[in-house]
């Protein structure tokens, strides 16, 4: 059985397990006082461009988006997002839990539009009755988005404004990130996602990384005392230096963005083979999210050889599947795939 249900499947790249072996003896502070995140901290500064961004290590998704969101909002202040943003149906109510509502606006193949979202706040600071609502405090979304699909620099540097002129946060979710960078259809660098928003991930426990993402607030103005409340949420690890050696070992000589291109690479791939076979795409996907309408006969085909993730059911009957390729998909992997779909 080869699984192509996600990009997590795997634990960790050899490389961040040889250097958590090597330095398993050496003796650090624990919190991220460590020698090792203060390191990867450095790099990723570097990386972004951002001498003064503030860096923070977490432990995971979830953990990380309703923390920046909590304690970027006011009590009365929910966030913003597209219906299919991840923090809207794929996070157990996280966010909600914290006391902040999820405010959905509609979604383009994963993607808010500029004019639409200036049309919600438009439209809510028009109501009479808005101070008895909940007031539009952060615009949240994920790059790529859940559907694998990227903002361009356009439309991103447009959001943006638009977050501006309202004078409210951006928050990019970059759980996939280096998967979206390594697109051929992607348009912007690290260093133009750092100028155009006010707070971004690095996702590391889908590019390679046994765990931990990485939170960056570009020109360093990060919610006051942001790490007590990150421990506050359970977003802290006693044992910093697991975090701190993985994004060292991600962010040293271009690992993480090399791991991320092989499998952008592996699923341009995948996605020509389903083409040539004459299945039918649900949609373009330029990343390493590969969506396809899997007819009966191909499913029994793959029954018990192959796993991947089904992701809806359409009007018509049909059935939309995701297969995602990562950093640790192989070539031969990509081949048994092809060789067993009719």
């Amino acid at each position: 059985m080869i699984s192509f249900t996600c990009d997590y499947n795997e634990g960790a790249h050899p490389a961040i397990l040889e250097r958590l072996v090597a330095t398993n003896l050496c003796q650090e502070p624990g919190y991220g006082a460590d020698r090792f995140s203060q390191s990867a901290q450095k790099l990723i500064r570097e990386a972004v461009g951002c001498p003064d961004a503030q860096v923070f290590l977490l432990t995971g998704g979830t953990q990380t988006n309703s923390t920046v969101i909590a304690t970027m909002l006011r009590d009365y202040q929910g966030v913003v997002a597209a219906t299919t943003g991840h923090i809207a149906v794929h996070e157990a109510g996280a966010v909600e839990y914290t006391g902040h509502k999820v405010l959905t606006i509609p979604q383009h193949r994963g993607k808010m539009k500029a004019d639409e979202l200036k049309a919600y706040l438009e439209g809510y600071y028009a109501d009479g009755s808005h101070e008895h609502m909940v007031f539009p405090g952060l615009v949240y979304i994920s790059f790529p988005t859940e559907y694998g699909t990227l903002y361009s620099k356009k439309e991103l540097s447009d959001i943006h404004a638009v977050c501006h002129e309202y004078s409210l946060p951006l928050f990019v979710d970059g759980a996939r990130l280096g998967y979206g960078l390594m697109s051929p259809a992607c348009d912007i660098t690290l260093q133009d996602l750092a100028r155009l928003c006010e707070v971004f991930t690095i996702g590391g426990t889908k590019v390679g990384a046994l765990c931990g993402e990485a939170v960056v607030f570009p020109s360093g103005k990060a919610p006051e005392h942001f790490f007590t409340m990150i421990k506050q949420h359970g977003a802290l690890l006693a044992k910093g230096r697991l975090t701190g050696i993985q994004f060292e070992t991600l962010f040293t000589d271009g690992l993480y963005l090399k791991i991320a291109g092989d499998a952008i690479d592996l699923a341009m791939q995948m996605k020509e083979m389903f083409v040539k076979k004459g299945y039918e795409l649900f949609l373009d996907s330029p990343t390493n999210q590969q969506f396809i309408i899997l007819p009966p006969e191909a499913a029994k085909a793959l029954e018990g050889k192959v796993a991947y993730e089904v992701w809806e059911h359409l009007a018509d009957g049909r059935t939309v599947v995701r297969f995602a390729t990562s950093w640790a998909t192989t070539p031969e992997q990509v081949a048994q795939l092809s060789a067993l779909l009719p």
